[in-house]
């Protein structure tokens, strides 16, 4: 190993962010904050690469010890260049207790900090580095609306046009199916035919009402139904795809690419959306990738769109990238870039990601 690629040290800081508005969804209810653990991996030549996760609000401090306690000690000596490597034994190394879940948030922070390394290394942007299909990637509005009035979610949808998007999501899973049907159809009439748009369920339904729901969301020709039941039931995901005749996106809470595996093989995906922060970083979200393009499936992202627009815009076979409404880009230095309704990758070498330090400070909270 060379000694300039060595591991010298591992910085881990936890941020608490206030949302500017509550938000809502069908089974995590209200955020009022998120979570952004950031990882600084320094080597010994003085290189620093910055590696990051979210959470909506729950669980940012157990990643950052599990990061500190039970990851950093691991990591100190190693070769940083090596980065497949280190994600496979990170794995192995907290297999027992994590497999999934919080352990793969940890390592999703530690695995972004060590590509933004690479990256660095070879004076490439990422998504050069990751394939180079593109330098951009059709993108979409996610909003956290449930919560919205009918006149405040229109206004939302809206204010996304507004911004120069061609594409929108709004969230399902009111107590009456609907009250669902009513503002899908009111989007639609707001948004007219050319508009993309895309619905998410957020797992509230049983099988029977997601059945029941696709039916009537029908006719207002919607490119997806997003986690219509709880992501463990392959075979309700295989059922509401061949009974409701919706196609079905989903992904953000499966957290091994075993899980996606399951879901493809077993269940049912016609749009995979791993997310980097809890796939086990850039390294995990491109096993994804590359199984999604085994099975002929097009990629797309939930979140973190400020990373994602890199990985999108490498690959193919990319679909649609998420723009998440958690205002991420107020404490970044690029916020995104949307040319012709598609987000634009950024040109620096690294990930492209570069935090305002001096914004994000108030918010450092101790772990």
């Amino acid at each position: 190993m060379s000694n300039s690629t060595k591991i010298v040290n591992v910085v881990t800081e936890y941020y608490r962010i206030p949302l500017p508005e509550q938000m809502g969804d069908a089974k995590h209810g209200i955020h009022t904050h998120f979570e952004v653990p950031i990882v600084r991996i320094i080597l010994e030549n003085g290189s620093e690469g910055i590696g990051y996760t979210y959470t909506g609000g729950i669980g940012g401090r157990a990643i950052c010890n599990m990061i500190e306690y039970d990851l950093k000690p691991y990591l100190l000596g190693q070769d940083a260049s090596c980065v497949e490597k280190l994600w496979e034994e990170m794995n192995w190394k907290i297999h027992y207790v994590g497999r999934g879940g919080i352990a793969s948030f940890a390592i999703s922070a530690i695995d972004i900090a060590l590509w933004d390394l690479r990256a660095k290394k070879a004076g490439e942007p990422l998504w050069k580095l990751l394939g180079g299909a593109n330098n951009s990637t059709k993108a979409y509005a996610g909003a956290i609306d449930l919560n919205f009035p009918m006149d405040k979610l229109l206004n939302n949808i809206q204010g996304y046009l507004d911004q120069g998007f061609r594409a929108v999501k709004i969230k399902l899973g009111q107590e009456r199916l609907e009250e669902d049907i009513e503002r899908v159809a009111a989007v639609r009439n707001l948004i007219g035919p050319d508009v993309v748009f895309m619905v998410d369920a957020n797992m509230k339904w049983t099988i029977e009402t997601a059945i029941k729901a696709a039916k009537l969301l029908e006719p207002y020709n919607l490119l997806w139904l997003e986690e219509p039941t709880i992501p463990e039931d392959y075979e309700g995901y295989r059922r509401i795809s061949q009974e409701g005749g919706l196609a079905i996106a989903g992904g953000e809470n499966l957290h091994t690419i075993y899980e996606f595996q399951n879901m493809i093989s077993r269940g049912h995906l016609d749009f995979p959306q791993p997310d980097a922060s809890n796939i086990g970083g850039i390294t995990g979200w491109v096993k994804v990738a590359q199984l999604a393009y085994a099975h002929n499936l097009p990629v797309c992202t939930h979140g973190m769109q400020e990373l994602h627009v890199s990985l999108m815009s490498a690959m193919s076979h990319a679909a649609y990238m998420e723009v998440h409404s958690f205002p991420i880009d107020k404490y970044t230095t690029r916020p995104l870039v949307l040319e012709n309704g598609r987000a634009v990758a950024p040109d620096t070498p690294g990930t492209g990601v570069e935090f305002r330090w001096d914004l994000l400070q108030e918010f450092k909270t101790s772990f």
